[in-house]
């Protein structure tokens, strides 16, 4: 009897992120409370959908294409939200919109294509940082998470400033506010590091272009 894909565990974490980011959407213009704690929660998930699939030997290209798109699309979904409460910065948040997912698709795509299971499959061959970006997981869970609380921060901003917390001489400062600081370089970082996505997974194709017109040749 063959097995079905769609009820595998990670599977149905992925299914549950997709529950909670719809309703973190549906709160966004009403409930900033709401909707920040279920878009972290989606998140937050993001880190057990993998850990199941790996102890449950429940790895599926369908899982991975699951896991990618929600992300993509939440964030997308957030940007949006954050053009309309700061209009001014409107053409930066399209920017990061189409860098986070044009630079996802292409590397996602030319990993496929040289055979790989997932976008965080790479050949260790390949470029260093992206090598350590996804081989080390503390540090791609500090550049999703840090990326993640930059924009959710920045959201609430627009509401309120958080629970004051005293930072010595330095005086009170809200919450949210001294998140948004500590994960703004995270953020940018992380942006480079899609931009140098986007550029290795250009230059994957092209290879596999050109290989593949040699041998027509």
């Amino acid at each position: 009897m063959a097995e079905n894909i769609f009820l595998f565990v990670p599977n149905l974490i992925g299914y549950a992120r997709i529950l909670f980011a719809f309703i973190a959407f549906y709160f966004m213009t009403s409930s900033p409370t709401m909707a920040s704690t279920f878009y972290l929660l989606s998140g937050l998930l993001d880190a057990f959908d993998g850990h199941a699939a790996r102890a449950l030997n429940q790895g599926t290209k369908f899982g991975a294409m699951l896991d990618m798109l929600t992300d993509r699309c939440a964030t997308m979904c957030l940007l949006v939200n954050l053009s309309l409460l700061y209009p001014a910065y409107t053409l930066l948040f399209q920017l990061s919109m189409s860098l986070d997912i044009s630079s996802h698709w292409m590397h996602l795509h030319s990993s496929i294509m040289k055979g790989s299971d997932s976008h965080k499959s790479i050949d260790l061959s390949g470029n260093p940082v992206l090598r350590l970006y996804y081989t080390s997981r503390p540090v791609l869970f500090l550049m999703c998470a840090g990326n993640e609380l930059f924009y959710c921060t920045l959201y609430l901003l627009h509401f309120a400033e958080g629970p004051a917390v005293l930072l010595g001489p330095l005086g009170a400062v809200g919450i949210f506010r001294l998140i948004f600081w500590i994960s703004c370089p995270i953020s940018i970082v992380k942006s480079l590091i899609s931009l140098l996505h986007l550029v290795t997974a250009s230059c994957n194709m092209a290879s596999l272009d050109c290989a593949e017109r040699a041998k027509k040749k």
